[in-house]
């Protein structure tokens, strides 16, 4: 079964206009569409580092209560989060991803293993 959403916890938090902290959110798999559309934007072709902003609010499908994720939020994150989720974003959209999806075989919980060359495994709870 292909895994097309992937948990994640951002290191600092998205903190809305409330004053509420939104770290743990959904990535899905990106389409060609979603590559491809936010090229057309203006704010693109102004500046090319402003493609990452429009294909991430795409991707993000949910961040603590926020969902759908627009635009504004993606451009509210600090930095250290964007960075995270741009790599995140490339780990699971790239060919030969290091992420793979087993089950705990005591309790029976699914989740996601990110095998890196290194061999160390970091842990990415899987929406199953």
């Amino acid at each position: 079964m292909l895994q097309t959403e992937f948990s994640f916890t951002l290191p600092c938090g998205y903190v809305d206009a409330r004053g509420n902290l939104h770290r743990q959110g959904t990535m899905r798999l990106a389409t060609a569409l979603d590559e491809i559309e936010p090229l057309q934007d203006a704010r693109v072709r102004a500046n090319e580092a402003y493609l990452t902003i429009l294909v991430l609010s795409r991707v993000v499908t949910r961040l603590g209560d926020l969902q759908p994720v627009d635009v504004r939020v993606i451009e509210g994150l600090f930095a250290a989060d964007l960075a995270y989720l741009q790599q995140l974003y490339v780990q699971i959209n790239e060919v030969g991803t290091t992420l793979f999806e087993t089950q705990c075989p005591r309790c029976g919980l699914r989740f996601s293993l990110d095998l890196t060359e290194g061999g160390e495994a970091d842990e990415r709870s899987a929406r199953l």
